[in-house]
């Protein structure tokens, strides 16, 4: 066997890191699929819905239905739909992309904790960016909704790796 036949521990390292960017970018495609399905039947069902029931209601007409300046239906059902899939994907990167273990309820929380502290920054980076988008280009919500959730699932992901799963 030829030492060249070995791999080094750069090669695992980068051959990891390769497969766990592509559970973690994987199970990202599938929450960006379920965020978008929560979204729409947030607008096409709950929305229609809260409107016909409660929309004599002013709170619920001025806030909750209001689309000037604002559309406070797409925001918050965007919002629904960013926590919904934060939850899911912490467990599927937890025990499936970086492979912990553990289920201590002291490390699980702290990790949740951190991981959905950065998941607070990328939300916030994903909702501005479909926001701004919407304001600059209008067009689909839908691509929209993919095009942010791209960029903040990118930034989250080497947040993720370095600090709530403290890999190197």
């Amino acid at each position: 066997m030829d030492s060249n036949d070995i791999p080094s521990k750069n090669d695992e390292k980068n051959l990891n890191l390769r497969k766990q960017a592509f559970l973690y970018f994987l199970f990202a495609v599938i929450m960006i699929g379920l965020n978008i399905l929560i979204q729409n039947i947030h607008s096409w069902w709950f929305v229609p819905l809260l409107e016909e029931k409660l929309g004599d209601q002013n709170f619920i007409r001025n806030f909750y239905l209001s689309t000037d300046p604002f559309n406070m239906p797409e925001l918050i059902g965007s919002a629904i739909a960013v926590v919904i899939t934060y939850i899911i994907k912490f467990l599927l990167d937890k025990f499936i992309v970086f492979k912990k273990e553990h289920i201590s309820f002291e490390k699980t929380g702290k990790e949740f904790l951190c991981y959905f502290g950065f998941a607070i920054l990328t939300t916030l980076e994903n909702i501005a960016i479909q926001f701004i988008l919407g304001i600059i280009f209008g067009g689909s919500m839908t691509y929209r909704i993919i095009i942010a959730l791209i960029c903040g699932y990118i930034t989250k992901f080497f947040l993720d790796r370095k600090y709530c799963f403290k890999i190197l």
